[in-house]
């Protein structure tokens, strides 16, 4: 794609109506009731409208886009549910993050340069929240873009980065439903009617930057980038086509939808590869809940206790200053021939109705739920189930199976992009800061089980595995810590190897007596040292054919951070 062409609408059809969709969603996401009323009342404010059919009708019907009665208040309520599944989204996702792993870099071989280099890239705290952050934005607007920058002045971080962008800041080129080339845009700038973009194309092998000078629907024309002070520092390092170099042959930027297919622009070829929003098609539900806890919170203000107090049991406050009633004033005198509520003893009358919270509740509760289970969540995942007590993983995996499953799902998407931009993160680094590089190998990304097993169940696993001769003692390792790398794995197996060798009667001297032998290797499996273990077993003075083994190394905070 090359740069975006002078004076043209802006945004571009057809993704005029994308975005109009998006903005939707985001109202939703950022949860601001102004907005949404404002989304849902684009449609004609006149109740006959409600009447309609086609979408004109439907939004109008909307909870949010009713108009509020003249002389009344908005205390409508709104639930940040959606909030929340893209906040759950994201922590499905990424609350443990991936590791990547370059070919020929097996668990066995440890870490070479260039996945050692790789792991200081994707592994950093920075790359994480970026991730965070992207996955959040991709399940509120329905996909998420991801692009390499990188700065090479001094101060800078040393290596190129990887960012998130929204959803709704981007226009994509596609070939065969992947990502061709993207423009990126950023308003700099806005006075009076002028509107300042700063234009990111990203193509193969390089980025050209631009700036335009136009109004907020048109795009306008190209002005120099020393002109603003946003782009100044990009002047000097653009060729003389406004390019930078990227050093590889990939895409710096890619993008991960959240679900397809998307069910509103199937049919349109530049939307079609667009994902679909968790939102998608719930928006109805969601509002169903907001209406169902405004009209909770409308029955508690209802319900409030008040009192209809006759006019004669009133203490006039003076001229135009009303009246009041005192209501600790325990004496009321009554009025000569006046007939009426205070004469027959009824000064005030307490009026509180009732508050239907069973009603509400299971309303509320089922409608949750509906959303929940279109949007491809478990109750669980988000504590709502009071019934699930769960004593084992293996309950909790069955009562989490909806989440499991649309997790694997997006997880397949965000492997497949993390998987190529890890390489040309790689070719980048060798570009800009003199790295290994990629060597033209594309890294595997390798997301962690979501629950974690119970260690109790999982060493049982390992028992029986080893009873029934199933798997070695590398095998079995690796199922009771999933999460440990090559060289911890490969230590452990030996430091077991050396254990039992040591413990083996058969490793004594011959003429022991067995029981004496079985005695000393049940102490030494029990952290006993050989020495004492044979002096308690009556044997001491054996020769051991094997050294004892060395206690397991203390691993440090950056090895930790190295694990998924």
């Amino acid at each position: 794609m090359p740069l975006p062409r002078p004076n043209i609408e802006w945004p571009p059809k057809p993704f005029d109506t994308a975005f109009r969709t998006i903005s939707t969603w985001d109202a939703w996401y950022v949860g601001d009731t102004s907005e949404l009323a404002t989304k849902y009342n684009e449609t004609p404010r006149t109740r006959p409208s409600q009447m309609r059919g086609g979408v004109v009708g439907t939004v109008a019907r909307f909870f949010w886009g009713r108009p509020v009665p003249a002389g009344q208040d908005r205390t409508r309520l709104h639930v940040p549910v959606a909030s929340d599944l893209a906040t759950t989204s994201a922590d499905l996702l990424f609350s443990e993050p991936p590791r990547i792993v370059l070919p020929g870099t097996a668990q066995e071989t440890g870490r070479t340069p260039r996945q050692t280099r790789l792991e200081q890239l994707i592994n950093g705290p920075e790359t994480h929240a970026s991730l965070l952050e992207a996955a959040e934005l991709g399940a509120a607007l329905g996909g998420t873009y991801l692009r390499i920058v990188w700065d090479t002045t001094d101060g800078g971080p040393n290596r190129p980065l990887l960012t998130a962008v929204h959803a709704d800041g981007a226009i994509p080129t596609w070939r065969w439903g992947q990502l061709d080339s993207v423009v990126f845009w950023t308003v700099v700038r806005r006075e009076n009617q002028m509107v300042r973009r700063h234009v990111e194309c990203h193509e193969r092998g390089r980025i050209v930057h631009a700036l335009y000078q136009g109004t907020e629907a048109n795009l306008g024309v190209v002005v120099p980038l020393a002109e603003d002070a946003a782009t100044k520092w990009l002047a000097p390092l653009v060729d003389a086509e406004s390019a930078i170099e990227t050093g590889s042959t990939g895409l710096t930027a890619g993008y991960v939808p959240n679900i397809r297919p998307s069910r509103q622009w199937r049919t349109t070829p530049d939307l079609a590869p667009l994902g679909r929003s968790d939102y998608d098609g719930i928006e109805p539900l969601m509002d169903a809940l907001d209406e169902t806890y405004s009209s909770w919170m409308r029955d508690v203000r209802l319900a409030k206790a008040r009192l209809l107090v006759d006019q004669n049991a009133m203490t006039p406050m003076g001229r135009g200053a009303g009246a009041a009633f005192d209501t600790d004033q325990e004496i009321f005198t009554a009025v000569p021939g006046v007939m009426g509520s205070l004469k027959d003893g009824n000064v005030a009358q307490a009026e509180q109705f009732e508050i239907r919270h069973e009603e509400h509740r299971a309303t509320a509760v089922d409608l949750l739920r509906s959303i929940l289970r279109s949007a491809g969540y478990s109750p669980q995942t988000f504590g709502d189930d009071p019934l699930a007590v769960s004593t084992t993983a293996t309950e909790v995996k069955a009562r989490e199976r909806l989440s499991e499953r649309t997790r694997d799902k997006k997880a397949r998407y965000w492997a497949a992009e993390l998987s190529r931009l890890s390489r040309v993160l790689l070719d980048v680094d060798a570009h800009a800061f003199r790295g290994p590089g990629s060597g033209g190998d594309t890294p595997e990304v390798r997301f962690p089980p979501k629950v974690q097993e119970d260690t109790l169940e999982l060493a049982q696993t390992a028992q029986a595995l080893k009873s029934a001769e199933a798997a070695s003692i590398e095998t079995r390792v690796r199922l009771v810590h999933p999460e440990w790398d090559g060289p911890t794995v490969n230590d452990e197996v030996e430091r077991i190897q050396n254990e039992t060798r040591l413990a083996d009667p058969t490793m004594l001297r011959p003429g022991v007596d067995p029981d004496s032998a079985n005695t000393f290797g049940q102490l030494v499996r029990g952290s006993v040292t050989p020495e004492s273990a044979a002096a308690a077993a009556g044997i001491s003075g054996v020769r051991f054919t094997v050294s004892a083994p060395s206690p397991p190394a203390r691993r440090s905070s950056a090895d930790h951070a190295r694990q998924p």
